[in-house]
């Protein structure tokens, strides 16, 4: 949930570390700073707040050097202070490490170091550089001593170490947490994503768990036992233009815009791949999806498809309760592991105990060569480029996307899929057209609401769920999404007079069903907010969508709910891109 940053090359590191930061603001943080080291001192800078706020307050534009690290912190252990900012110090300061992770052994490394070190935050971090120093005055290298400390620890870490005894060199490691190296003529990267560095190269490296880096004027991998290891360099298909807000106020509404565009990416797949992949999902004894958050609500729909164009029933777990279910699975399962950054701890977890039983693993992920991609017997790219704001939305267009078509494959209607789905695309962009004024004056109508309340049936349940999740997520309002038949088991008595009740019933076979559970909120007072291609008398407020066959309607339905999303969190003064609490990238379990 951290991002971490490094550089060694010929040019200053602090203007390329603040750079590398802000590119990972996105994942959420609290705290930043940033160390380097040169003319045999650390130089380090830190604090609490925005990361601009940080740099003006410890004047961070100014440290020297051409070796540096740097760090935007989301709090897991200790709280929101300077002192639990990293880097973070041995004694000496003559070492400086940033970490992503959990060390889970910290308090016992703690207290064996004991009266020999002088502890100064409250975070499991601040034992490694501690750990380190112990090693450095041993005599070794600081690869060795890196090598040394990661023996000891327990849990999951990317961490990055400089210090002054070997000033022009950064040593990097992992454990269960992302990291990858990037060079170009003259420079070094480290960090936990690839869009730290994307204005400066794409050509990267992945690091593999267990793995130690050595950044120099080269690039030297090592293994567990440090001996040396070949890589391959791979190129991100991504370009900087799309990792900016190009004239948008927040990268939301970009994002929610680039929804047909992202749709039409994701269908850019190989059609033996899919059909290979579609027939081991038919053969299989089992199909499995394990998911998170909005990944989880895209299996939801997918479990739908699977099960009504293919005949072919599957279970959807949460990522994190996977584990629990992990008795049953077998070399005749299939999971199906979806995650938009490919780096999701509890996704990676429930990965790993799947293969350890033999099971075969798909997965449905964004980035390039993330662990959960490199871990997968076969991986479908969503290839819709980065998304910045921390509530996903294009992604989510593109993971139901590839959903539709692989469940078209399955039925071996692929070009039928396609087409369909091509067609369902363009027509989103109407919806823009037909809601853009209505929304916003709905949402000023609405914006001081306690609660919300999301209802539909069948498919479109999951969106119902989605909608309310991107409502809570980005503006703080309580929201639950449920199945309408659901409504008399407990959440009606929840109803009153003005509450919004949000009621997906497009004209297909739940049309009536579901019309006839918001005819009873409306019954106890609720203001009934109709997604649907008719308005409807019963209706306080009318989404319009477009008409589509009935299967599609997800695709159609989302759209409105996440711009409605985005205007509640604007009327009521929040930033959409970086709610509280929140990290794009779950990265610790």
């Amino acid at each position: 949930m951290c991002g971490i940053v490094g550089y060694v090359g010929d040019e200053a590191a602090t203007p390329i570390l603040l750079e590398g930061l802000s590119n990972l603001e996105y994942r959420g943080y609290d705290s930043a700073g940033i160390a380097t080291v040169t003319a045999g001192r650390i130089w380090c800078g830190k604090g609490t707040g925005k990361l601009c706020e940080v740099v003006e307050r410890q004047c961070l534009a100014e440290l020297p050097g051409n070796v540096g690290i740097g760090h935007v912190r989301w709090a897991t252990h200790g709280g929101v202070t300077e002192a639990n900012a990293h880097p973070h110090l041995d004694c000496k300061r003559e070492v400086a490490v940033v970490h992503n992770g959990i060390i889970e052994n910290f308090q016992q490394l703690r207290e064996r170091l004991g009266g020999r070190h002088v502890f100064v935050s409250e975070t499991d971090t601040e034992v490694i550089p501690h750990l380190i120093e112990e090693c450095l005055e041993a005599g070794v290298s600081l690869e060795e001593a890196v090598l040394r400390v990661t023996r000891q620890l327990h849990g999951s870490y990317s961490l990055v170490a400089i210090c002054t005894r070997e000033p022009h060199k950064i040593v990097a490691a992992r454990k269960d947490s992302p990291l990858v190296v990037a060079v170009s003529e003259g420079k070094k990267f480290v960090a936990s994503d690839a869009l730290a560095f994307l204005g400066q190269t794409n050509r990267v490296v992945f690091v593999e768990d267990g793995e130690t880096v050595v950044l120099t004027d080269k690039v030297t991998f090592l293994d567990s036992d440090g001996r040396q290891c070949e890589k391959e360099i791979t190129e991100i298909d991504w370009k900087w233009d799309e990792a900016t807000k190009q004239g948008y106020d927040y990268y939301m509404m970009k994002e929610i815009g680039e929804a047909p565009q992202a749709i039409r990416c994701a269908l850019m797949q190989d059609e033996k791949m899919m059909l290979k992949t579609a027939m081991d999902i038919l053969r299989a004894r089992q199909v499995v999806f394990t998911a998170c958050g909005t990944s989880r609500y895209a299996a939801l729909v997918g479990r739908y498809l699977f099960s009504k164009l293919a005949g072919k029933f599957c279970d959807v777990i949460m990522a994190s309760e996977f584990q629990y279910f992990s008795d049953s699975v077998d070399r005749n399962t299939v999971v199906i592991a979806v995650s938009q950054s490919g780096e999701t701890a509890d996704v990676i977890e429930g990965v790993k105990q799947a293969k350890e039983k033999g099971a075969t693993i798909f997965s449905l992920v964004n980035m390039v060569g993330s662990s959960i991609a490199r871990m997968s017997d076969q991986v479908i790219y969503l290839n819709c480029g980065p998304e910045i704001g921390v509530a996903a939305t294009k992604t989510f267009m593109s993971q139901l996307a590839v959903l539709y078509l692989l469940a078209y494959t399955m039925a071996n209607r692929y070009d039928e899929g396609t087409e369909k789905i091509k067609a369902v695309s363009r027509g989103i962009e109407n919806i823009f057209r037909r809601n853009g004024t209505k929304l916003q004056q709905l949402a000023k109508r609405t914006k001081d609401k306690d609660d919300f309340y999301y209802i539909a049936r069948g498919i479109n349940f999951a969106i119902a769920a989605e909608g309310a999740l991107k409502l809570k997520e980005i503006s703080y309002i309580h929201a639950e999404g449920m199945p309408a038949g659901e409504l008399k088991h407990g959440t009606l008595a929840l109803i009153e007079e003005g509450t919004p009740v949000v009621v997906i019933c497009p004209k297909d076979y739940t049309y009536d069903e579901t019309l006839a559970n918001a005819i009873e909120t409306k019954a106890r007072g609720a203001f009934v907010i109709g997604v649907s291609e008719e308005n409807n008398p019963i209706f306080d407020a009318w989404i319009e969508i477009q008409e589509v066959e009935e299967i599609f309607y997800p695709l159609v339905t989302i759209v409105p709910l996440q711009l409605l999303a985005y205007h509640l969190a604007v009327a009521r003064g929040y930033d959409p891109d970086k709610p509280r609490n929140l990290a794009k990238s779950v990265t610790v379990k």
